[in-house]
This record gives C-alpha cells, sequence and structure tokens, in this order.
C-alpha cells in the first residue's frame, strides 16, 4: 500500500512539472511565450547604462535596439539611428536569466553592449540587466517603446 501511495505521488508529480512548462515566477506566461510577446520583434531603448565611470546613457540617445526571431533562443539582433543601421546577434540560455549581446563592427560605445548580461528584472516595459557572472558595477536599463 505504502509502495502504491508512494508511486502515485511520483507520478502525479512528474505529470504536474511536465504540464506546467517553464515558467517566470513573476510572470503567467510561459517563458518562451512571455519573451515572444513582450521582447522579440519589439523596439528597445536604453533609458539606463552605467558603467565604472559612471552614467553613459547618454551615448545610447536616438539608438533603437531589436531582438529578431530565430527561434526563441538566439536570433539578429539589429541597431538603428535615423539612416544608420548596425547588425549583431543575441542568444538567451533555456531559463532566460542569460542574455548574450554580439555587435562586431560597430561604433566604440557598443562594446559596452556586447558582452554576457544577466537579467535582475524582466519587469515589462523595462528589462534590468547587469553583467553575466562579474561583479562590475555595470547596469543597463532597455525600455520598450
Amino acid at each position: 500500500m505504502l509502495k502504491s501511495l508512494s508511486f502515485l505521488s511520483l507520478a502525479f508529480m512528474i505529470l504536474f512539472c511536465v504540464s506546467c512548462g517553464k515558467k517566470d515566477p513573476q510572470q503567467s506566461l510561459p517563458l518562451e511565450q512571455f519573451f515572444e510577446t513582450n521582447v522579440l520583434n519589439r523596439n528597445f531603448v536604453v533609458s539606463l547604462a552605467q558603467d565604472s565611470s559612471g552614467d553613459i546613457t547618454s551615448d545610447y540617445s536616438g539608438y533603437i535596439f531589436v531582438l529578431l526571431k530565430t527561434d526563441f533562443y538566439h536570433g539578429p539582433l539589429k541597431v538603428t539611428k535615423g539612416s544608420a543601421e548596425y547588425d549583431g546577434t543575441w542568444t538567451a540560455d533555456s531559463d532566460y536569466g542569460k542574455l548574450t549581446i554580439t555587435l562586431p563592427d560597430t561604433p566604440q560605445i557598443f562594446q559596452f553592449l556586447t558582452r554576457d548580461w544577466r537579467f535582475v528584472k524582466k519587469d515589462i516595459p523595462t528589462l534590468q540587466l547587469a553583467p553575466w557572472g562579474t561583479t562590475q558595477p555595470y547596469l543597463l536599463n532597455m525600455t520598450r517603446q
């Protein structure tokens, strides 16, 4: 009897976990759907950028960033300002805790953005990011337009 009860409990827990999908505790949507609905193919601007020298937000004034979808975990990144356009890429890990931005062959100011970032908070319309795996005093907030 005890073995049957334990087996049923285990089976129920597995079924429950498989059916619920990956979800962010702060969000009601599965992570992939949340990311697709709120982040992918949307215009974002830098609303805060801080490096070790201080506030560099004004360096990004007028730039629009769009993470385009190849799939849920990577794709091209388009940056525009007026008629100027720059290409890069983005990748995310499976739980959307890490976002890697790569902007090669772009203006010097984009070197700050080209790194592995961790999501501090995904509070749409603003994504709050900090460097992945380091204690550098960098902050990056991207706000959806």
